[in-house]
This record gives structure tokens, sequence and C-alpha cells, in this order.
């Protein structure tokens, strides 16, 4: 697939919800740009492993990958349901949310219609020449002016859980990735946030339910969901953008505090957890089927010769052990440079923040570099301690990318300045981020 002396402007690794957001807004008329976005896989998929059937989006579906700075272009969610029959049904149905489903299917749609996407196609590594960047592949080499890295973060498992069975102990977001057998089974579920909560209703309803759950979470409380109207304006661009010009420390401290806002539990499924534990109990007379440990780590897991021991400290106590079959472990993502950008590090001028090595990016999405600042290297997804808690979140899928397009065209095609709000989040006229926004 070498491009020989072909230079694109701009190569995005990884075609997910991101990507497809910026390749959908490079795609009208007028943009003037050479452009190819990559994917591994051979079709467009989100989250497969954890695509449930009755899990559903935490986000309005009017926050898709046009429509909060393009309402007019056609590869926007309104789009889809009017070309797919479902505009009316939807309406009637009142949502506001819909399946995740329905979205992977949207965007499945809409990646048939978008140009210059490849799929079937592995990035193995960016490396710079000394004047373009070179993106290898496992079909040849592409050279590009700019860089856009949308692959998502990957998969944090504890570290003693290392070296086990894959069948026996196995991240939350591989659930579904190959055929699985629970029933008769104790399972040890670890995490309360959002797809630990999908993970155990999905093990309470399934007809293949296990004899016993253990659902440990090192949270006092299963905590729901902060999308309280006020709280909501912290996925506004307006507050994304004053975020940005606080200090580094300040940064840190607030993504701590506003956890609950992108990180809790939807109310909806907490209250679906309750009533079938509640029919299984009162209703049916089963014993116990999920035992809830709140304020609990999981600080161990040892081989026995009938399962697997794990091991759960509470905040205060003595330890506490269950024997299981099967942990999952729903214990969340490791952020940092995305894996195709690490032949670029001796050009980065990476400035790390926090304990999971969070890069810090520039008001446009790009990396701080010692290259030429008309080439970029640009993330997607990966500047929670720069943006806020609402950067890995869909809310602001659009404007992120519509930000980057106008970044890589040089112009403001795209109008990403101030929207109404309720809430005032100062920017001082002189900080980076008035400058470039």
């Amino acid at each position: 697939m070498s491009t020989g002396h072909d230079v694109l402007d701009v190569v995005g690794i990884g075609i997910g919800p991101a990507n497809l957001s910026l390749a959908a807004l490079l795609a009208g008329e007028g943009s003037g740009l050479k452009v190819a976005f990559l994917d591994r896989k051979k079709q467009f998929g989100w989250h497969s492993g954890l695509m449930l059937a009755d899990a559903q989006m935490q986000v309005h579906y009017l926050k898709d990958l046009v429509t909060p700075v393009d309402p007019t272009s056609p590869f926007s969610f309104p789009a889809f349901l009017v070309a797919t029959k479902r505009f009316y049904r939807l309406l009637v149905t009142g949502r506001t949310k819909v399946p995740r489903r329905e979205f992977e299917q949207y965007c499945q749609w809409a990646a048939q219609r978008i140009p210059n996407l490849r799929f079937g196609v592995e990035v193995r590594e960016v490396t710079w020449n000394g004047e373009l960047f070179v993106v290898h592949t496992d079909q040849g080499d592409l050279l590009a002016r700019n860089v856009v890295s949308g692959t998502g973060l990957v998969p944090r498992l504890p570290s003693f859980v290392t070296g086990f069975d894959p069948e026996e102990v196995f991240h939350a977001s591989a659930l579904l990735d190959v055929p699985r057998k629970f029933a008769g089974r104790r399972v040890a579920v670890v995490g309360g946030g959002q797809s630990g909560a999908e993970v155990v209703h999905h093990l309470l309803t399934s007809p293949d339910r296990p004899e016993s759950i253990v659902w440990g979470t090192s949270r006092p409380n299963l905590l729901p969901l902060d999308d309280s109207p006020f709280v909501d304006e912290l996925f506004v661009p307006n507050y994304s953008r004053y975020f940005h010009s606080l200090p580094a420390k300040r940064r840190m401290e607030l993504v701590e505090e506003q956890k609950m806002a992108s990180d809790g539990v939807s109310v909806n499924l907490l209250e679906a957890i309750y009533h079938r534990l509640y029919d299984l109990e009162m209703l049916d007379g089963e014993t116990r089927p999920c035992r809830l440990l709140l304020g609990h780590s999981l600080t161990g897991v040892d081989k026995t010769p009938t399962g697997l021991l794990t091991r759960w400290m509470p905040g205060a106590g003595d330890e506490v052990t269950h024997e299981t079959d099967v942990v999952i472990c729903a214990t969340g993502y490791r952020h940092g440079l995305p894996r195709p950008l690490h032949g670029l590090p001796r050009h980065l001028r990476e400035a790390m923040c926090g304990d999971d090595g969070e890069i810090t990016v520039r008001p446009d999405f790009s990396l701080a570099w010692d290259g030429p600042q008309d080439r970029r290297v640009y993330v997607q997804n990966a500047a929670r301690h720069s943006f806020g808690v609402a950067d890995p979140n869909l809310s602001l899928l659009a404007w992120r990318s519509a930000t980057i397009a106008n970044s890589l065209l040089g112009y403001e095609r795209y109008d990403v300045g101030e929207v109404g709000a309720v809430l005032d989040w100062p920017v001082a006229e002189d900080s980076d981020v008035a400058l470039t926004l």
C-alpha cells in the first residue's frame, strides 16, 4: 500500500467514533485535504466485547458524530433515522438515549458512506523522517504531514491477575469476544462503574446465570451517574476550554472531584439490578444470588485445587476471601501515549501528569513536539487531564473533531467557539486556549 512519493495531508489511525467523526467532517466539499483513515478491523465495530443486548447509551442521541457542529451533515443521526425509516418510531418511544447497539448501527451506516476509510489495514508504528511522518502498516508505508491517533484506550488489569487462564480471568471488555458458559459457576466481578454494573445485570438476567456472583468495588457504594442539569454543563465546550486554561495541579484535582459525572452508573441500570435481586430472592426464593462488597479492593487472586481464591481488603477491618471459578475485571482503561506513537517519544516534549501517565495536549488536541509546527500529531480520547471528564465521553465528540479539522485546514470551517450556557467559565484572553480556539 506504499504511496511512493504521494503525500497525504492527514492519516487517521483507528476508526472508532472519534476518527469516524473527524472523517465525516473532512468529507464535505471544499476541504481540499488528502486523507486516509486506517483500522485493522475488517469493518466498523464498537466495544464488541461489551455490546450487551440491553446496554443503553449515557448521552443524548443528538450528541452524534457531527450534529453539534454541523446539523446539516448527511452523516448525522437524524439522517440515519430517516434513511432507515425509523425516525417516527424512535420519537414515539420517547427515548433521548438509545440502545448502544443502535448507535453502533448508526456508525456502521455512516462508515459505509464516508470516503477515505480503509479497513483491514493494521498500523504498526509511526516514525519521523525529518520532513514527514511515516505510517508503517502491514500493507506498506504512507507519508503524511499530520497524524491523528484515535485508537481508543487499552484495558487495564490489576498486575496480580496476569498469567491466569484468560478463560478464567479476563477484562470485562472481552466478555462477548468468545462463547462463555457461566451456568453452575461462581463469578467475581471487580469494579463498581457502568461496565461492572452492565456485566452483573447481564449475568443476573442470562438464561446461563451463574451459581453465585460476588461483586466488589472500592467505592463506598454503587454511585449513580450525576447528569443533573448544572453538572451536565461540564460537558459543553465552554467548560473544556476553561478547564484547559487551569494549572495542571488543579486540573488533576477536578478530574477526581468530578468522577461521578462520567464514571457513575446509570440510575435506570441500578434500579434494574435492584429489581432483579428483589425478584430472585423475594419471589423466587433464591438465596443471595449476588453478594456485594462495598468499599473493598481486590488485592490478590490465587489458584486453588477447586477454583480461584479472591482476596479483598476493606477500608477498615480484616481481609475477606471468596472462592470463585471466574474473575471478570471491570477495572477501566490505561491512559497515555497511544501505542502506534511509541516510535516518536524522542521527538515529543511530553508533559506527563498523574500516576497513569496521561499526556498534556495542546488546545487543538495536538501534542507538543520539537518538529515543524505545520506538522502535528493529534490525539483523540487521550486528554482527560487536559480537557476534563468530558474528553473520553461522546458528548464533545463532534466539537473535538471540529477543533482538529479547523487546525488541519488552517481556518475556522466549523464554529467551535463559546456556546450558550447557564454557568460562566472564563478563559483569560491572553491564554493559549483563547488564542488557539
